[in-house]
């Protein structure tokens, strides 16, 4: 006798596979809009830094940065990247998707002559080995943020208070230098910028099912892109205080 009552009566063949089937197509669904947003976000903190590495180089190139640092004016030059980051990450929720994109370029091109500098320091040829071995651990440690199953929230935690107490150290290796402290700053430097990689990756990734759909996603990828940006120049900025090659 059949069931007239029962809203979701046993079912065979055809009928039976076609919920199964639309869950599959959601989630298939999920999958690849997730993949465009990821590559999206990969897409801009890529362009983002071969822009500054580009504005870097022909910058110290041209003569005007030497210029520029022997002036006051190098800390305008210094200071430009921190105020565009902070104009970004507290004007997000009144800004339109195209501002954020036009501070992003802008705040690209000014880390490119700030770090323009370290053309005077370091030789060329370590700095380019310095940078590829930052991007090739950034890659893994994206990769292990994106893949892993494990909740890195209290190691993110971690790492950002142990961001701050790097902050302090640096501040007082600069007005009271001690011997060993550089390179101490240098490796704990290394060190949380690889761990908020990874957590930054899961956090953006884990981000998607709560913008997915809306107009808020598009904000999310730029700022996204931001977040992975400071993580990989910050990663090579210590990487290439003890790997870079004096001049």
């Amino acid at each position: 006798m059949a069931i007239w009552n029962d809203p979701q009566p046993s079912q065979t063949g055809f009928g039976a596979s076609s919920g199964i089937g639309a869950a599959g197509d959601r989630a298939a669904s999920v999958d690849a809009g997730l993949r465009r947003y990821m590559l999206s976000i990969y897409n801009y903190m890529a362009s983002g830094i071969l822009l500054s590495g580009v504005v870097a180089m022909l910058f110290a190139r041209s003569g005007m940065a030497a210029a520029v640092f022997g002036t006051p004016l190098r800390w305008l030059v210094a200071l430009a990247p921190l105020g565009f980051v902070m104009a970004m990450s507290f004007g997000q929720s009144r800004m339109r998707v195209t501002t954020l994109q036009a501070l992003f370029w802008a705040f690209c091109v000014a880390m490119g002559l700030s770090l323009s500098s370290i053309f005077f320091v370091y030789t060329g040829a370590s700095i380019a080995s310095t940078f590829f071995a930052t991007a090739g651990a950034f890659a893994g440690l994206s990769l292990v943020g994106y893949t892993t199953k494990r909740d890195l929230s209290a190691m993110g935690a971690f790492m950002t208070m142990g961001l701050f107490g790097l902050i302090i150290a640096m501040l007082i290796n600069a007005f009271f230098p001690m011997p060993g402290l550089g390179l101490a700053i240098s490796v704990l430097g290394v060190l949380i910028f690889a761990g908020l990689t990874a957590w930054d990756t899961q956090k953006l990734k884990l981000m998607y099912r709560q913008v997915a759909g809306t107009d808020y996603v598009g904000k999310v990828v730029i700022m996204g892109a931001l977040s992975l940006y400071l993580d990989f120049i910050n990663m090579f900025m210590f990487l290439l205080r003890f790997m870079g090659n004096r001049r």
